[in-house]
């Protein structure tokens, strides 16, 4: 690399394991003496606000918005040397296609789950309540969510897989993506 950051974009939908893979990628990356520093879409929500100090939306443009503050602030970052790990559901194509553009050492890993495994998971219980009719723009039930077309990484749900063998199987790839990168510079 140039010495720029990188930039670990993990996505999926709620409830798929993207904050805890983040959590332990950022703990091994730091083990290594890597720079990195996690950023997980539930708590930027808070530091990302309307003009007026209001949330921003749930909705398609609300949930846009947001992700591209998200794709610029990890440019910033990354252009320091940091290596930037988040954990977003962000999926919109024009979100990641811009990332491949302008993020320096992007690596896109989706953590592709089943939704009835979601569901039953319901970790923030969202679906529980998108079921009862108390929320809405829920993606993958009531709004299409925009897979990546082409991951670095993609983790398929394994029945009987722990969250160990999800990071074991992404951080092994991540590496993978990372040397194939280095080694075509």
């Amino acid at each position: 690399m140039d010495g720029s950051g990188r930039v670990i974009w993990i996505t999926g939908l709620s409830g798929a394991g993207k904050s805890t893979v983040a959590g332990a990628i950022g703990s091994i990356m730091r083990a290594r003496r890597v720079h990195a520093i996690l950023l997980d879409g539930d708590e930027l929500r808070t530091v990302f606000r309307s003009g007026g100090g209001e949330p921003i939306g749930y909705d398609h443009l609300g949930r846009l918005s947001l992700a591209m503050q998200y794709s610029r602030l990890c440019g910033v970052l990354a252009r320091q040397g940091v290596t930037v790990i988040i954990a977003t559901v962000s999926l919109f194509h024009e979100v990641h296609d811009w990332n491949r553009e302008n993020l320096p050492g992007y690596c896109e890993v989706l953590i592709d789950v089943p939704t009835e495994v979601l569901e039953a998971r319901d970790p923030k219980g969202l679906y529980r309540q998108y079921r009862t009719g108390t929320l809405t723009h829920m993606p993958g039930l009531d709004m299409s969510p925009e897979f990546p077309r082409h991951p670095d990484v993609h983790y398929q749900f394994r029945e009987g897989h722990e969250a160990a063998d999800t990071v074991a199987f992404v951080m092994d790839a991540i590496d993978a993506s990372y040397l194939a990168r280095r080694n075509a510079e």
